[in-house]
């Protein structure tokens, strides 16, 4: 496996990664791995996710055995239970990896009453992130949250109610992806402003069009236009390299609230730098999933 980043080790530090049993997740794992981290996988099926953990354990030997966790990100009182058992298991947290996310072939409504791509790729990021702050202050300065985002924020727009997401009058599942892609760079945002004097850094990234599974439950449309893109695409594991890069960056302060590509800071919509958007954003989000503001 090629790693040609400039990345320091990370032995001893333990990094929490969602979406790991496949695609981005589990190249990222293998590479994390084999720079030493203690990895927490979280997986929504523990066949898939065993899988993955002898997937990383055949890449990464001599690194600890990774610990498997289970939880279906779509539903709060999974991410509320999932945040529960990290909290009472482990004594810090040094990197957070909020890579789950999905794209269907249709509006789906959640058992919650959101819109499917709003609840898994936004909504279970803000509540663990927020869940998980103490675990991050516990690891000090240097402790970092990485979220997945896409270039397709540039034409997501955030709606103010579950039900106008919902509507498919006003929405399909690709723009229902979006919206959530533009909400992780808000959130990103939002969290540099609020933990800028704790010394934990937030940034977010676009991996690329990648060979992936993330397609694979998309609309006959996009499954067509990503057949076509196939010999353009990246592999996972180049996808990959921007998180692990991120999660090693020495200056991670100077990137503090940043979108990568190719692992370079890269440009954003005009809709993921603005302030009112921003608060917005969190406002909407704290009551949508009971967070404190």
């Amino acid at each position: 496996m090629r790693i040609d980043f400039a990345a320091g080790s990370l032995r001893g530090r333990i990094v929490l990664l969602t979406g790991a049993s496949a695609g981005i997740g589990l190249a990222a794992a293998r590479q994390l791995a084999l720079l030493g981290a203690h990895l927490i996988l979280v997986c929504r099926d523990a066949g898939r996710g065993e899988q993955a953990r002898a997937a990383v354990r055949l890449a990464a030997p001599e690194a600890p055995t990774p610990d498997l966790l289970l939880a279906d990100l779509a539903v709060q009182a999974e991410v509320h239970r999932l945040s529960d058992e990290i909290l009472a298991r482990y004594p810090r947290l040094d990197v957070l990896i909020n890579n789950a996310g999905v794209l269907p072939n249709q509006l789906i409504t959640t058992a919650d009453g959101h819109e499917l791509c709003w609840a898994t790729n936004h909504l279970a990021p803000f509540i663990l992130t927020n869940r998980l702050l103490p675990l991050l202050e516990a690891a000090g300065p240097g402790a970092r949250i990485i979220t997945v985002a896409s270039e397709a924020h540039w034409i997501g727009e955030i709606e103010a109610t579950a039900a106008a997401r919902a509507n498919a009058n006003r929405s399909s599942a690709f723009t229902a992806y979006c919206d959530s892609k533009l909400a992780n760079i808000l959130f990103t945002k939002a969290l540099a402003d609020r933990l800028e004097l704790t010394g934990i850094t937030a940034h977010c990234l676009h991996p690329g069009i990648v060979r992936s599974n993330l397609w694979s439950h998309s609309s006959w449309l996009l499954r067509l236009l990503m057949a076509g893109a196939q010999p353009f695409a990246r592999s996972c594991e180049r996808a990959a390299e921007t998180i692990t890069h991120l999660a090693t960056l020495p200056e991670a302060a100077q990137a503090n609230g940043h979108y990568f590509k190719n692992k370079r800071v890269a440009r954003v919509s005009s809709r993921a730098t603005n302030r009112a958007e921003i608060h917005r954003l969190w406002r909407i989000s704290a009551e949508e999933t009971g967070i404190s503001e």
